[in-house]
């Protein structure tokens, strides 16, 4: 009796480099990709076309989770490819916010250009800051980013001449002639530059450079015997997170509109962490994921407080804590329950479906 292979095999079957080094693996997640792209570029025609299924609001809040998604994803080349860690993030965000706005209010920059030079100008930033910060490690690193973050605060709310001293205007772009100011728009560029920067991070972690990285957060003494030059890698990790950042900040700015001195704070770059962590270290993916987590926990949980404060009236004092509590708690579950964050539940899910009904 001839045998019948199972028509999803379990196992890895690539034999050539080419295969190994493809972006996708199999053809169904380049599909998927594909799918999910497309679904994300029909978001605001739904939107115009049966407002009662996406709303505007929803646009809104998408545009803020992609934007999201850029920094946490700089953020994880320099913590999860690299195994820096950073806690000024939040300042070189506010950082490509205010010189993107810069850029157009004094030099007359069309905000469309200005944005990727904001990420130019951050990363440039980066370097200078990550020069010292790549001779540290553990808790002094740590220290040293939060400086960062600290002087960065103190030169936005007293270089007067970029930030006017409170806070700067930030149009919305124009292409063509056509103002993009509805978020209907916007949604557009934001889209734009999360598939050019999603992209642009999975082909960097195949590369030359990427596998560095990953050399340097795994051993750094065994990277340094390999002949990685460990500086050069740790600078240049800061120099492309601080890109990301930038980028992702001036994005934030010409959405909001107005750029505050007060928005940037530490608090800010928590998230940011807690983003990557719970999405999950060194994922590509994981940032997108991290970003919408954190983005939709604080008014989920809110909501949820709210309605349990209808039924018991002596919870309705604490509400308003709820929000502030929701990411500290979530941080700690999933470092207890998932530390690989998100995307590790994801593959399990996914690979249980695949090697259904046969658990080897």
């Amino acid at each position: 009796m001839s045998h019948v292979p199972y028509p999803r095999p379990c196992g890895d079957f690539r034999t050539t480099y080419a295969e190994d080094a493809s972006l996708y693996k199999t053809r169904p997640a380049f599909r998927a990709a594909v799918a999910i792209t497309l679904l994300a570029a029909l978001m605001p025609i739904i939107s115009w076309t049966m407002p009662a299924v996406v709303s505007t609001a929803m646009i809104s809040n998408l545009i803020q989770i992609g934007i999201l998604a850029i920094a946490a994803l700089g953020l994880n080349v320099l913590v999860g490819f690299t195994g820096q860690i950073s806690l000024g993030h939040a300042a070189f965000f506010g950082f490509g916010a205010f010189s993107s706005a810069y850029l157009v209010n004094n030099f007359s920059v069309p905000v469309l250009l200005a944005i990727p030079a904001a990420g130019i100008v951050t990363a440039l930033v980066g370097f200078l800051f990550g020069l010292p910060a790549a001779r540290l490690k553990g808790l002094y690193l740590a220290i040293a980013t939060l400086a960062a973050q600290f002087i960065l605060e103190d030169f936005f709310a007293r270089a007067t001449w970029f930030t006017e001293g409170y806070g700067v205007t930030a149009d919305r772009p124009v292409l063509a002639g056509l103002s993009l100011a509805d978020d209907r728009w916007f949604y557009y560029v934001v889209l734009f530059w999360v598939i050019i920067s999603f992209i642009g991070v999975s082909n960097l972690r195949r590369s030359r450079d990427g596998r560095a990285f990953v050399a340097v957060r795994d051993h750094y003494l065994s990277a340094e015997i390999m002949g990685i030059n460990l500086t050069k890698y740790r600078v240049l990790s800061f120099g492309v997170s601080s890109f990301f950042a930038g980028l992702a900040g001036a994005l934030y700015g010409h959405f909001l509109g107005f750029v505050s001195v007060e928005a940037f704070t530490i608090l800010l770059s928590i998230q940011f962490l807690a983003m990557i962590i719970i999405g999950g270290l060194g994922s590509v993916t994981g940032s997108l994921l991290g970003a919408a987590f954190i983005f939709m926990l604080p008014p989920t949980m809110q909501s949820f407080a709210s309605s349990l404060a209808e039924i018991f009236p002596a919870m309705q004092q604490g509400v308003a804590y709820v929000k502030e509590m929701a990411i500290g708690l979530a941080i700690i579950l999933f470092l207890i329950l998932e530390p690989e964050g998100l995307i590790h539940l994801w593959r399990r899910i996914r690979a249980s479906w695949k090697l259904f009904p046969f658990s080897h």
